[in-house]
């Protein structure tokens, strides 16, 4: 009981880690993730001090070096166009808070568990997504919910209340299809990875209902998931043996379990799309592309009608090429395409930097542990394929796998074995 209960608790604090968001009683500024950084700080003293000495990993160094830098090209953007907006000026800043808060999420989950890695991380990643999108359904299909959250819950929901889009708690539009996306790709991890080795059936039915789950209902909030969702799928199909001219048996067993939920998933969708209006709508919505194509011939969807008509905005000069304009916060340019805002925020020096952040990340992880390289190579790129989309960034995941490595020494570690990970979820193999 006692254990279910700290369970839950690290839920939450992972859900205002991943999905943060701020309260209404509290100034504009202060959000869980700032809070979750403030806790994350002492504890970290703390744990130095016991250590008595500072050890700061290569990689995470050289991550911190390029982030510094950045933030300086951006600085020198708002400087020499004299402007005073400092949104990734002070990215500095944002880096070590997601670093900070990751600690104090690492900790809590380490303190609860005994140990801490990839598994078991992707694992609450997941349950707290899935909570999520049936929160999202919940709030808007109870007037008296979506009250309670509206009033002490402060997320921006009053922009998706006006183009009518579903909305967690701190979980909407295009920041939530993101992370969703994130989730989805980190369980393709799994499937491709582990669980053929140690053949839990029931475990891999469950997540694979999961992964489908956050699928569908993540579209429903935001079709940015389907760009995860569609990476996922790819990852296990093309590394799982399908196309091989011999099948492994456990990839046969994978595929049947897959199959049959698929199947099932389908029918019961077509019952409640001819039976629901709601969820007509819901399905309408999230997989507008493929219902176009239906009934059209033409694969497209209205927000990629606004980006490919209108929102492709791009420098007129080559100082704005090179140096951007020091603009980026609010509607100034009339686009949320992020090659467009970042180039001219801060030009193409900036955004290079930028760029060679995020390719360090992914490739550092990569040449770290190598048998995961689909995975980190799919999350390098997400982080250029979302850019085309809205302009933000993922650095939130690998800030928690540079605290997974920096507490437990590795992101995959041999402690994660079938046992652990059953009692994680009251399983056993089958």
């Amino acid at each position: 009981m006692i254990k279910g209960l700290l369970i839950f608790f690290v839920g939450l604090l992972v859900s205002c880690y991943f999905f943060s968001f701020g309260f209404t009683f509290l100034p504009p500024s202060v959000n869980t993730k700032i809070i979750l950084a403030g806790i994350g700080a002492p504890l970290l003293f703390v744990q130095l001090f016991r250590a008595q000495r500072v050890e700061i990993s290569r990689p995470l160094f050289s991550a911190t070096g390029l982030a510094l830098v950045f933030s300086l090209v951006c600085y020198i953007a708002t400087d020499v166009n004299r402007t005073e907006d400092f949104a990734y000026a002070t990215y500095y800043l944002s880096f070590a808070i997601w670093l900070l808060a990751g600690y104090t999420v690492i900790m809590a989950i380490r303190q609860v568990h005994g140990y801490i890695n990839f598994h078991i991380l992707t694992y609450y990643l997941a349950a707290v997504c899935l909570a999520q999108c049936i929160l999202a359904l919940w709030i808007d299909s109870s007037p008296g919910v979506q009250s309670l959250v509206d009033r002490y819950i402060e997320q921006g929901q009053a922009f998706a209340q006006e183009v009518d889009r579903l909305y967690g708690i701190g979980a909407s539009l295009d920041n939530a299809g993101v992370r969703f996306s994130i989730v989805l790709i980190m369980l393709s991890a799994l499937f491709t990875r582990d669980l053929f080795q140690k053949k839990p059936l029931l475990l891999t039915a469950l997540l694979l209902i999961v992964f489908f789950a956050i699928f569908i209902l993540g579209n429903i909030m935001a079709r940015t998931t389907s760009i995860g969702g569609v990476m996922g799928l790819l990852a296990m199909f093309f590394s799982t043996g399908l196309f091989h001219r011999i099948i492994r048996i456990e990839f046969v067993r994978f595929f049947t379990v897959l199959t049959i939920l698929l199947l099932v998933a389908v029918l019961i969708s077509m019952y409640f799309y001819a039976h629901n209006e709601l969820f007509r709508g819901y399905m309408r919505f999230a997989f507008e592309g493929f219902f176009n194509y239906y009934e059209t011939g033409e694969f497209r969807t209205d927000s990629t009608d606004k980006l490919s008509m209108n929102m492709w905005v791009w420098p007129t000069d080559t100082r704005t090429w090179l140096i951007g304009t020091g603009l980026f916060d609010g509607w100034i340019f009339n686009t949320d395409i992020g090659y467009c805002r970042f180039i001219l925020y801060c030009g193409l020096i900036g955004f290079s930097v930028f760029a060679g952040f995020f390719i360090y990340h992914g490739l550092s992880f990569l040449s770290r542990y190598r048998q995961y390289k689909l995975l980190f190579l799919s999350l390098l790129a997400f982080s250029f394929v979302i850019w085309f989309k809205v302009s933000t960034d993922i650095f939130l995941i690998y800030a928690l796998f540079y605290c997974v490595e920096g507490v437990q020494g590795a992101l995959f570690t041999s402690k994660s074995t079938v046992e652990n990970e059953n009692s994680l979820l009251h399983l056993g193999n089958i």
